[in-house]
């Protein structure tokens, strides 16, 4: 057996993860300073979270599939050089058409990072020492999440929202580093890779997206008959892309409902709440780094007790839980937007562990469920609809601030977060169905791992 130099690559790992994870939320208080330079509206605005956001989603699956059959060096090679290079690129961005592209690029290799941890972890270290790796890669993301903001409003006042591209760079310097300790690998040809099933995803996905954004019947169109032929190709295929049979296992349909409606929220309202701060206050992008950062922090801290309280009191206890708090803090935004900033502040120290709570139950929960047969596939396949739901709401929550007749963009935010609360509302009863359907014994526990 060939294990690695944990001590080593996983930090390693685990930084570059970071500075991924990173890029989605420095851009998110940057956002209304790249909308008024770019002199664009926030649904086109939009695009520089969804466009990443999905295909970081997609590349994730990607790579995480093609590990089975290419070299994981390899694939780390291509995936840092395509991030490290496009984020040269975005240095030089000063229109949204080299942004929008530049960001696309960037989703295309950033995936890498997330789609591989855990395929390392699981193949080249002992699994006395296993555990302990794959925590320390959820830290990573973790406090992502709670020093974005400050890192994305720090260089955005003090520099350009350009210079955020400058983060992503330093990825390149890692790469031969992690070549240098990882093993090298034999190619492997018994799994071959659905090319075709991944390509007729990306187009599902991206059409679909479009559709929403330009608000298109024809592209909307384009992407149902691109969903129609990818259900026809599956029927088909020996291996396909998207495995079928992860539908089939009971309870899982549910998860990936409750994936969807919880990532709607979540990045519906990272989305929302630098508008909100920039257009009812007017606060600078450092202010609302500082402004959002505590609630993120506090997420990052939990983190290392999330999990051992999972194990202990179940998953369902703390999804329910967890969507509880998401909803109140929704409806406190809804009716307290114009009260004082501090309300975004107050209201994101319980949704932001909330959130962390649900997906870290969300994801231990489709592991339980799923037989380990199709582990890989039913948890790429989550991942990529909890993405895709995030990519939506970035997108739908963009257009409805400009298109509700005779409503203010001001007014228009209690609106917007009206319709997450009823997401979420949806999500909970979702996610009590789930519980009471596992405690009836509709769905037994024979399909434990």
């Amino acid at each position: 057996m060939v294990y690695v130099k944990d001590k080593i690559v996983m930090p390693l790992w685990t930084c570059c993860l970071f500075i991924v994870v990173m890029n989605t939320t420095m851009f998110n208080v940057s956002l209304p300073v790249i909308i008024h330079d770019l002199q664009i509206t926030s649904d086109l605005g939009s695009w520089v979270i969804s466009s990443y956001s999905i295909g970081y989603a997609l590349s994730t699956v990607i790579y995480s599939r093609l590990s089975d059959r290419i070299p994981v060096r390899k694939l780390l090679t291509v995936g840092l050089l395509i991030l490290g290079l496009s984020s040269l690129l975005g240095l030089f961005a000063h229109n949204f058409a080299i942004l929008l592209l530049t960001r696309i690029l960037q989703s295309a290799g950033a995936g890498v990072m997330a789609g591989l941890g855990l395929v390392i972890a699981s193949r080249y270290i002992p699994v006395e020492r296993r555990g302990a790796a794959i925590a320390l890669i959820s830290s990573g993301s973790a406090m992502a999440f709670g020093l974005g903001p400050i890192v994305g409003g720090l260089i955005s006042e003090y520099w350009n929202w350009n210079g955020l591209f400058a983060i992503t760079v330093l990825v390149l310097l890692a790469l031969p580093v992690l070549l240098y300790f990882l093993p090298r690998e034999s190619v492997k040809t018994d799994q071959p890779f659905d090319v075709i099933g991944a390509i007729l995803t990306v187009i599902n996905a991206t059409t679909l997206l479009v559709a929403i954004t330009m608000q298109s019947w024809l592209w909307f169109a384009i992407g149902v008959i691109s969903l129609v032929a990818h259900l026809l190709y599956i029927r088909k295929a020996s291996l396909p892309f998207v495995n079928p049979q992860v539908f089939q296992t009971p309870g899982y349909t549910r998860l990936t409902l409750i994936g969807f409606c919880v990532l709607v929220v979540n990045l519906g309202n990272l989305f929302l709440m630098p508008l909100v701060l920039a257009d009812l206050y007017g606060r600078s992008s450092l202010a609302i780094g500082l402004l959002i950062a505590p609630g993120a922090i506090v997420a990052a801290f939990c983190t290392r007790f999330v999990g051992r309280w999972i194990d202990r009191y179940g998953n369902m206890r703390f999804m329910i839980i967890g969507h509880l708090l998401l909803a109140a803090v929704l409806a406190l935004f809804m009716l307290g937007l114009d009260q004082s900033a501090l309300v975004i502040t107050s209201g994101y120290l319980f949704f932001s562990p909330a959130l962390s709570a649900s997906m870290a139950s969300l994801n231990n929960e489709a592991s339980r469920v799923l037989p380990k047969a199709q582990i890989g596939s039913g948890m790429g396949m989550l991942q990529l609809i909890q993405f895709f739901g995030g990519s939506v709401s970035v997108a739908v929550c963009g257009l409805l601030l400009h298109s509700i007749p005779g409503v203010p963009v001001e007014e228009a935010y209690h609106v917007v977060y009206a319709c997450l609360l009823i997401v979420c509302v949806v999500s909970l009863v979702l996610t009590i169905w789930h519980s009471r359907a596992s405690r009836s014994g509709i769905e037994p526990l024979l399909l434990d791992n």
